[in-house]
């Protein structure tokens, strides 16, 4: 069962995605949450799987409460997943979003069955963005110069490690992986457990960016 806190300042916005999703059998819906600060509280306090999470709160916004649950400074035992969900696809909300520490990021206009199975995603740890912001997030990874520092930190992965991260930048499968790699998609999945415990990261989403800012890979190449 994966339990879902729902955090939105607009109470119809809340209903909505309540009567959404207490139909699906495998989500229980633990709470809602009107501000940043108060997701994070009812979050921890009522052990969410996943947030639901607005950007444009009163009191704390949700890049804040997203940071606050599952950025860098967090320890991982205690990461809670977030999914961020609004009506803006400015560059500097998914940036921030997933900066901040968000498994996945989609537009309020997306489909039920898209937004059922985003969370489904998060939850398995896959992570996910909103196809209609995908384009814009790689061209804005173009613009992005490699950081050595981001760098520094691949240099814990052992080489398959390294190679499994790079095909995960290019939106390859574990299915893929395996089939390029020559080896079980048991053993891919592995790799991208050890890839995501040792640089410290919550979803594959994360680990994609990592891969874009530390230069490992660039759109239309490595």
């Amino acid at each position: 069962m994966i339990r879902v806190l729902i955090a939105d300042d607009q109470a119809i916005v809340r209903g909505g995605f309540r009567v959404l999703l207490e139909s699906e059998p495998d989500i229980e819906i633990v709470g809602e949450a009107e501000d940043g600060m108060q997701a994070v509280a009812l979050a921890r306090r009522r052990d969410a799987d996943v947030v639901l999470m607005d950007v444009r709160m009163p009191r704390m916004d949700g890049l804040e409460a997203t940071r606050a649950l599952a950025g860098p400074d967090v320890p991982p035992a205690e990461r809670i997943d977030v999914l961020v969900v609004t009506t803006f696809d400015l560059d500097e909300y998914v940036f921030g979003a997933l900066r901040a520490g968000a498994a996945g990021f989609l537009l309020k206009d997306a489909q039920p069955e898209v937004l059922v199975e985003a969370l489904r995603a998060v939850a398995g740890g896959k992570g996910l963005v909103d196809p209609e912001v995908t384009r814009r997030l790689i061209a804005r990874f173009a613009e992005i110069a490699p950081d050595p520092e981001r760098g520094r930190a691949l240099e814990m992965l052992s080489e398959r490690e390294r190679a499994v991260l790079l095909q995960l930048a290019t939106g390859r499968s574990n299915a893929e992986i395996a089939a390029s790699l020559h080896v079980e998609e048991s053993t891919v999945k592995s790799h991208v457990s050890a890839v995501l415990a040792k640089l410290g990261l919550r979803s594959r989403v994360q680990a994609v960016i990592l891969a874009y800012e530390s230069g490992l890979v660039t759109p239309g190449g490595r």
